[in-house]
């Protein structure tokens, strides 16, 4: 290996070691291709306003002359972050140390000879790959329009006004999605390009002596154009026998290909739908500060669903069943179609960091255990509850480290059980968990700048509040213990949760009392 080459590959290591280097072309990256990233819509914002606003200045130009700061503007600043931009993005498409790392690892390996010529071929390659891609072509025609000493090149002002759709989100997606499908797309191109090509030539063999609309080759190939795509102006009419039937044969010819081109885009959509859905769920979830996510779209689900579009909670629902994530999405949620066991799936879904708790209500108990394994392998402290069907189930849902269990058998069994014993007190919980009468039981958390922290229940006075106090729950050696009922001198501590009985406007003045409170007290304190 000969000095430059060592060079080559030492720097390559220092680049792959370096975290600043790293940071920098990942954060690059983000802002220039991630459509969910913060920075990213205002970096697609700014890049709006410099294409419209260019666009604008070159049409002004036809007509009126540029002062010179406009010139200016558009020529260095517009020009030059046109530059910048498509030159960042040929660095972050790939990384070109890594190719030299690896073609090293395989030289030390497998002992042979370090080849900078493959290596520089498959750099070279890899960054054309990029450059002849549609978007990064019209990256660098946009550039084009700046150079007003040749008049010819403000054409490309076309691709000033294509460059914008980089910057939608949709647009892009529609751009993936015609991609997909490339292959049959450019098949049909090639079936309409070859018609246009034998009807033009049929049309001017036949029709150029005796049709005088028809005195160039160049005007045959306009009449099959606009005839195959059932655009038909009128101005160019066959007068032969033969020409009007090369154009009835082309006409249903034409038809059919569009007919054909449509039915490809749309099942192209129909295959990209469950993506195109994920995505906006993914960019929801950016916005939202915290959500629940509901894995499974039962009935229990539905209800559960039912209560918290009502509370106004943000939530998502989850199920690997097309047809049940389509039943949630006509309710009125936001669902999708995915694999809940998915660590890649709760990664995207940012379930460590946004999740306030999720619900696992598939049918089959075993699909809840992997999806609450899923879970608690990302996070410890995010709170997991589970629906059981099988009782031996339950020891299996601990282990996986969900918090609450639930069984419909079990809850009904009792239910039935006390109808059958106090009909009067199953008709009290059942109000109070439908929420009839207006009457609700809400738990509300002690933060620290509220009035009531370091007071007895006695002070506090719940009762005047119109309010009944079932307990407190109290985080006490890393663990939640529910003190049922507790006594008048049980002093209330930042992080303690009051569950409350009582009214919907009950429940709400108490809470409003609190926020004020709450924001008295960073008053004082400012």
């Amino acid at each position: 290996m000969n000095k430059l080459t060592k060079a080559l590959v030492d720097f390559s290591f220092f680049l792959d070691e370096s975290k600043k280097y790293n940071t920098v072309k990942s954060f690059t990256k983000k802002v220039l291709e991630d459509y969910n990233y913060k920075y990213s819509r205002y970096f697609n914002y700014f890049m709006v306003f410099l294409i419209v606003s260019s666009v604008i200045i070159i049409i002004d130009e036809v007509k009126h002359p540029l002062e010179h700061w406009i010139i200016f503007y558009d020529l260095y600043i517009v020009t030059g972050f046109f530059i910048v931009e498509y030159i960042l993005r040929v660095w972050v498409y790939n990384d070109i140390h890594k190719i030299i790392i690896e073609e090293f690892q395989n030289s030390l390996f497998l002992d042979k000879r370090f080849e900078t010529l493959k290596v520089a071929k498959e750099i070279i390659s890899k960054k054309i790959e990029y450059i002849i891609s549609p978007l990064a072509i019209i990256d660098l025609l946009a550039i084009l329009p700046s150079f007003r000493e040749l008049r010819i090149l403000r054409i490309f002002v076309l691709f000033r006004a294509f460059k914008l759709l980089r910057y939608s989100n949709y647009m892009t997606h529609f751009m993936k999605i015609l991609i997909s499908k490339k292959s049959e797309l450019f098949m049909i191109i090639f079936i309409f390009i070859f018609l246009i090509f034998i009807s033009g030539v049929s049309i001017y063999v036949f029709e150029e002596h005796i049709n005088p609309n028809i005195k160039t080759i160049y005007d045959a190939f306009y009449w099959s154009l606009i005839t195959i795509t059932s655009v038909g102006y009128g101005d160019i009419v066959p007068v032969s026998n033969e020409g009007r039937s090369i154009a009835a044969v082309i006409v249903f010819v034409g038809i059919g290909l569009i007919a054909l081109s449509t039915s490809i885009i749309v099942s192209a959509f129909n295959e990209k739908n469950e993506e195109l859905r994920s995505e906006k769920i993914k960019s929801l979830i950016n916005r939202f500060s915290n959500y629940y996510l509901i894995c499974g779209y039962s009935h229990l689900a539905e209800l559960l669903a039912a209560r918290l579009k009502k509370a106004g909670d943000n939530f998502i629902i989850i199920d690997n069943d097309a047809q049940k994530v389509d039943q949630a999405i006509t309710d009125g949620y936001l669902g999708f179609k995915a694999d809940a066991s998915s660590k890649n799936v709760l990664i995207d879904l940012q379930v460590s960091k946004k999740a306030m708790a999720v619900i696992t209500l598939a049918q089959d108990d075993i699909q809840n255990i992997f999806i609450s394994l899923s879970v608690r392998s990302l996070s410890k402290d995010v709170m997991l509850i589970s629906r059981m069907r099988r009782k031996y189930s339950y020891k299996k849902l601990k282990l996986a480290g969900v918090d609450k269990i639930i069984s419909a058998a079990n809850m009904a069994s009792m239910l039935v059980g006390t109808l059958v014993d106090k009909p009067l007190a199953t008709e009290a919980i059942n109000s109070i968990l439908s929420g009839k009468r207006n009457a609700r039981c809400e738990q509300v958390e002690i933060f620290a700048d509220f009035s009531i922290v370091g007071k007895t229940i006695k002070d506090v006075d719940i009762a005047s509040y119109r309010l009944i106090l079932l307990g407190v729950s109290r985080k006490i050696n890393a663990k939640r213990e529910f003190i049922f009922n507790p006594k008048d001198d049980f002093k209330l501590k930042e992080g303690d949760i009051l569950v409350l009985l009582g009214y919907s406007i009950s429940i709400a003045n108490f809470k409003n009392i609190m926020k004020k409170s709450s924001i008295k007290h960073a008053r004082n304190k400012r």
